[in-house]
């Protein structure tokens, strides 16, 4: 089985943001940030 560093970063990354969305993120400008990164990150691991 080969593991490829580059998804796995990006899957702990999407992880992480996750997370920090479903924990409440006060500023509006900044939750948009974290979506579009979230959406960004799906679409590169092909979770979309």
């Amino acid at each position: 089985m080969k593991v490829n560093c580059q998804d796995h970063r990006k899957s702990m990354e999407l992880l992480s943001l996750q997370v920090r969305l479903r924990n409440g993120v006060a500023d509006a400008r900044e939750q948009k940030e974290i979506e579009k990164r979230i959406r960004a990150l799906e679409k590169e691991l092909k979770m979309d």
